[in-house]
Order: C-alpha cells, then sequence, then structure tokens
C-alpha cells in the first residue's frame, strides 16, 4: 500500500497503470477491493471532522493554530500538513495493512471524541512519517493523486484479463467495500444481486469540425437538453433513477419514478432529468431543476412547483437483454416501439375511466388527447405533478447548411445545442471519439470589472488566481460571477503584480481591489436570482480575455444580462 501510493506520485500514466498493475498482482483479495473503492470515490463516510482533526494536530504537534493555517495554505494538502509538523518518528515502524486500518475507522465511528483522539494520537506516534501521511489520508479522505476510474480499470484488465468494459459495469453503482469482496465485485458478480445496477455512460466529445458532418445520413440529429443525465431502471420490483454521477437520485424524483411503475416495462432507459413547463410543453429554465437537485425527500409543493420529466434518448436494456452492441438505429427502434406501448398504456387506462363514467359524464374516445410526447400521466401521490416519461424528438435536416441553422437557433427552443450520433454506433464506456459529438450553442458573454481577488490553495497559494467581477447596476458596481479560469501564466503574473499596487482592503485571502481592469466573461446562461446581489445567478463563468482596451464604463449592465 505504502510503496503504491509513492509510485503514484508520478505524473506519467504508463508508470501509475505498472504501479496499480502490481499491486493487484500481489496484493490480498480485501486490500484489492478497497485500493479500488478509495480510487474511485466510495471512500466511507468521514469518521472524524476536519476542525478537530486540525485542532488535535496543533496540540500533538505544538503548532499554534495560525501557523498551522499558513502551513496548510502553502502545502494545500491537510494529511500531508499535519503528516509534515509531526516530528520524526523512524523507530516504531510497523507493517502498514489497509484493510485493518479501514475496519478500525469503522469500529471508532460511534465513539466518543475522547476516545477517537486517543486512538489518534496512538496511531499518530506509532507511524513513521509515510504511515502517517496515508493514515491521514484515510481520515480525510482526500485520495486525490491523478488516479482515475480509467486508469484502475487499466491496471485491472491487466491483471485479470477482464476487459475494460466488463470491469467498467461491474464497478458501477453504489457497492459497499464494507459488504462485498474482490471476487464478488470483479471475478464472479451476479446481477441478481444487485439489481438496481447502471450501466456506464455513454459520452459525447465537443464537436471539433462541422465537415465531418457532410453526409447527414450518417447521423442521428436531436437536441442537447439543459437538465442531468440518468438512466431509468427497473428490474424486476426494483426501481432506481441514477445520475451520471453515480448516486442515486430516485427519492429526489419521485414523480418520474412513479411514471414507470405499473408500467408493463422491464429495463434501462438513458435521458436527461429536465425541469418542464407542461402548460408551454417546453422545458424550464436549468435554475428550476436546480431547486430539486440535492433534496432527498422534496415536499409536494416543491414538486408541483417544479415539475420534472425524464427524456429518453436511448434503450440499454430491454426484458434482460443488453441491447448496448445494437446499433444506435436498432435500439432507436426498440425504444420507439417500447414508449409507444407506454403511451398506448397510459390511454387505455383513460378509455376505461372514461367507460366507467355515467353514460351522460363519458367523453369520446377521439377526443382523449394523445400526448405530444409519448406519456403525460397525473400521478395519483402527485396530483399536480404530471410525471412523465417522453421521447427525444430526432430532427431531420437535409444539408450541412440546414444543420447549422438549426445548432444556432437551438436556444428558440430552450436547449443547450445538438447531439449528433453516429446511426451505426453501438453504446460505448465514456467518450469514444467519431461516433458521438455535441455541438453546443455559443455562451453569452458580459465584459466586468475586477473587484476581488483571492489567493489560489496549495501550488496556487502564492499568487492571486480566483477572481469576483462586477457590472453596473444604476450607479453602483455589484458582483455577479467569480472565475479563475482563462488567463495564461504570464497574464495572472502581470495582474499579480496590479493587485499588490492596487489593494483597497484585506479580508484573510482575500482582498478589495480598485475597480479598472475589465474583463470578458463567458457563461453558459442567466437565471433572475433573488439570492445575489446582482439579481441573477449564471451558469459556468470563466475568463475569455483580458479587456486591455476597455475601461470601467465600457462595462456591461445587469440589464444587458436579465432574461427578458
Amino acid at each position: 500500500m505504502l510503496q503504491l501510493i509513492t509510485h503514484l506520485q508520478t505524473t506519467k500514466t504508463s508508470e501509475k497503470v505498472r504501479a496499480l498493475e502490481q499491486f493487484f498482482n500481489t496484493a490480498t483479495d480485501s486490500d484489492k477491493l478497497w485500493i479500488i473503492a478509495l480510487f474511485t470515490g466510495r471512500r466511507p463516510k468521514r469518521v472524524i471532522k476536519v476542525s478537530q482533526l486540525r485542532q488535535w494536530a496543533c496540540e500533538f504537534t505544538n503548532t499554534p493554530e495560525w501557523l498551522f493555517e499558513e502551513s496548510y495554505a502553502i502545502v494545500g494538502d491537510l494529511a500531508e500538513t499535519i503528516a509534515l509538523l509531526m516530528p520524526n518518528n523512524q523507530e516504531n515502524k510497523i507493517p502498514f495493512e489497509l484493510t485493518f486500518w479501514m475496519l478500525e475507522l469503522k469500529k471508532v465511528r460511534n465513539w466518543e471524541d475522547t476516545n477517537q483522539k486517543a486512538w489518534v494520537f496512538n496511531a499518530w506516534e506509532t507511524l513513521d512519517a509515510q504511515q502517517r501521511f496515508v493514515f491521514n489520508k484515510l481520515l480525510t479522505g482526500g485520495f486525490r493523486i491523478g488516479v482515475s476510474m480509467a486508469l484502475i480499470v487499466k491496471a485491472l484488465e491487466k491483471s485479470t484479463g477482464i476487459s475494460r468494459d466488463d470491469l467498467h459495469f461491474r464497478l458501477s453503482g453504489n457497492w459497499d467495500p464494507y459488504k462485498t469482496d474482490f471476487h464478488s465485485l470483479i471475478l464472479n458478480p451476479s446481477q441478481t444481486d444487485n439489481p438496481s445496477k447502471p450501466y456506464p455512460f455513454c459520452l459525447a466529445y465537443p464537436l471539433e469540425d462541422e465537415n465531418i458532418l457532410q453526409n447527414i445520413a450518417e447521423w442521428q440529429i436531436e437536441y442537447k437538453w439543459d437538465g442531468v443525465r440518468g438512466q431509468l431502471i427497473r428490474r424486476g420490483d426494483s426501481i432506481t433513477l441514477w445520475s451520471r454521477g453515480e448516486e442515486i437520485i430516485t427519492p429526489t424524483f419521485p414523480e418520474i419514478a412513479e411514471a414507470i411503475n405499473n408500467i408493463n416495462f422491464e429495463g434501462v432507459l438513458d435521458g436527461e432529468i429536465i425541469a418542464w413547463d407542461f402548460e408551454q410543453n417546453q422545458p424550464r429554465p436549468f435554475a428550476d431543476l436546480q431547486k430539486r437537485l440535492g433534496r432527498k425527500s422534496p415536499s409536494k409543493k416543491t414538486i408541483t412547483s417544479n415539475p420534472c420529466a425524464f427524456i429518453c434518448y436511448d434503450i440499454l436494456e430491454h426484458k434482460t437483454q443488453d441491447l448496448r452492441s445494437l446499433t444506435l438505429k436498432e435500439r432507436r427502434g426498440i425504444l420507439e416501439q417500447t414508449l409507444q406501448n407506454i403511451s398506448e398504456h397510459f390511454e387505455h387506462e383513460a378509455i376505461e375511466r372514461i367507460e366507467q363514467q355515467p353514460n351522460e359524464q363519458k367523453t369520446s374516445k377521439a377526443s382523449i388527447p394523445r400526448p405530444k410526447l409519448v406519456s403525460h400521466q397525473a400521478s395519483a401521490e402527485y396530483p399536480a405533478s404530471k410525471a412523465s416519461i417522453f421521447l427525444s424528438q430526432l430532427l431531420h435536416p437535409q444539408s450541412l447548411p440546414e444543420l447549422q441553422t438549426l445548432q444556432q437557433t437551438a436556444k428558440l427552443h430552450h436547449t443547450e445545442g445538438l447531439m449528433l450520433k453516429k446511426n451505426n454506433s453501438e453504446y460505448g464506456v465514456g467518450r469514444k471519439r467519431g461516433d458521438w459529438w455535441k455541438w453546443k450553442i455559443e455562451p453569452e458573454t458580459a465584459d466586468a470589472v475586477l473587484i476581488y481577488a483571492q489567493k489560489g490553495h496549495g501550488k496556487r497559494a502564492s499568487r492571486y488566481t480566483d477572481f469576483t467581477f462586477a457590472l453596473k447596476k444604476g450607479a453602483d458596481l455589484v458582483p455577479f460571477a467569480k472565475a479563475y479560469s482563462g488567463l495564461s501564466n504570464a497574464e495572472l503574473d502581470e495582474i499579480n503584480k496590479w493587485i499588490k499596487d492596487n489593494t483597497r482592503e484585506r479580508f484573510g485571502p482575500v482582498c478589495s481591489v480598485n475597480a479598472e481592469l475589465v474583463f470578458e466573461i463567458a457563461f453558459e446562461g442567466v437565471n433572475k436570482s433573488s439570492r445575489h446581489k446582482s439579481g441573477i445567478a449564471v451558469r459556468f463563468p470563466r475568463i475569455v480575455r483580458w479587456r486591455r482596451d476597455k475601461k470601467v464604463s465600457d462595462i456591461n449592465t445587469v440589464d444587458d444580462l436579465l432574461p427578458n
């Protein structure tokens, strides 16, 4: 374990894979499982609060709090900071078995603070410098050393001979390292043991060259929905909604799960969760979806005031059959037939309700409104929410100029742009260049003035790298966005020299500066917001360029950005 962590400090991918492969070839099965869990984001919940750990570290090392914080700001890693401040201890070196310490962490989870403190102090006194560093990493959970899921899978493939696609699937889902083992997870998994298990998502690259789209007939074209990617899974009595980040979000969107609860469908649907305006039959702003995200048990009021829909654009499994190796065109045909059956199911229920009405109240079958997309059913539990499953609409331009027009006008349809997928493509794992492209509309931009600067962390702690920008609102300047990306190192050096001469006030790592430097800021969308002084909130702000040619009088106003 310790040797692996040391070897993973390299920046060379090949050396990281080699170190992981060697570890998987020699380590115990339990340690293999825990390494996989830690490096794929499945670490257990933090046992000890970070604030306590910092306080205990100051006490153990006799370090003043201010000095500890200054050291932490420079080092940038809490586990490493604590390890570096501790006195050298080479004599009491003992074997460091990962599984032992993970079981210890579980054991002390419910202990009183005083007992936890004694346990931590004993470990610090017993372990040597390198062991302390890894132990601190286990306490803080910060295993950010450049090891991705892709590297883990690549090393496992070399070690086990199992294909990468199979490994990605076996490692998906919310498996618990305390409740499974390496053999059951990797070597001999059982699908029936985890009916909610999702498939790895197939992802798209940003479009690089429009000329590859000359042969329009090769492509399936649809809008790029502005929501959260998800998989809706029903296997037997189990219904699960997964996010792309492999989080179960079924409780967050109970109306979507209920919409498919009593339908004759079993399998896996791939699509987008979006906020939906059922009156206008169109997407609502992403800001409305954000009001639902992160809520484990949203109230009925929240659900009915911010209704959501699941927009299907692929089917990955049907009646236990894995469809991912079929072409997109073949999968689309199965998806359309499946969702047509769902739509007919809803219509049949409506007809039955009409037949049960008294004669004077009966409505003509011909007057039953057929859903414009796929399903549009009022839920028994959430009667006002109209929980729905829709089929993503296909677009049929006849030429590249027509396609370009569709892309340029995508915003009028409340979408982010276009998705372009090869008709003959399989559903792969992750990104594969050439088969799936996303063609997003150009971002919005605004000229704004720098008003606050903040120093970075770790390697960026010595200079200002995080900036706050303001727009004009009447006679005032109001902050509207924070950004840190988009400037070259040379520009950052020049701006940092300017900040030292133009600082007005200091607030810890943050300083206010004279409002003089103008920058062009790009962002994906803007919405009204009562939480912000400017009255607006923007998505994904980043710096496009330093506008040396502009003065503060030239910057945009809040009114320029306000949605109509």
